[in-house]
């Protein structure tokens, strides 16, 4: 077992991902919660997912940013090394070749954008507008 020396929360797992502290009520919050560096990245997937779901609600869910519109459509949120993003399976198996090509690595329903990487802007606007409009959601 290990304990987080932040939050005093015990894992299974050593170093395990979390969210330390207070869920954040806001997206905002969230975001404001991160690190300075990984601010920027955050708002400019926040600008993309509200351009592309004018009509989706931001709401905190899973203790991360999401889009709602009857169904959870798309999350994201700051880890360690990346952002991760979580269009569910069928979005991530959709998109695997361009993903690939993004230099992102994936598993079912989460993609991990290295921050490291440029972020594929276009893609999470194609992502999120394929979840919108086949009703596969996160």
């Amino acid at each position: 077992m290990w304990k987080c020396p932040k939050c005093g929360r015990t894992f299974k797992n050593t170093n395990q991902d979390h969210y330390c502290g207070k869920t954040p009520e806001t997206v905002d919050e969230y975001i404001l919660a991160q690190d300075e560096e990984v601010r920027d990245k955050l708002q400019s997937v926040r600008a993309v997912l509200k351009e592309e779901l004018p009509d989706a609600e931001e709401r905190i869910s899973w203790s991360m940013p999401t889009y709602r519109k009857e169904h959870n459509i798309i999350h994201f949120a700051a880890n360690k090394k990346h952002i991760g993003l979580y269009p569910g399976p069928e979005a991530v198996a959709h998109f695997a070749a361009a993903l690939d090509q993004a230099g992102c690595t994936y598993s079912k329903g989460s993609i991990r954008i290295p921050f490291s990487k440029e972020l594929p802007l276009d893609l999470i606007k194609e992502i999120a507008a394929w979840c919108r409009d086949t009703g596969n959601h996160a």
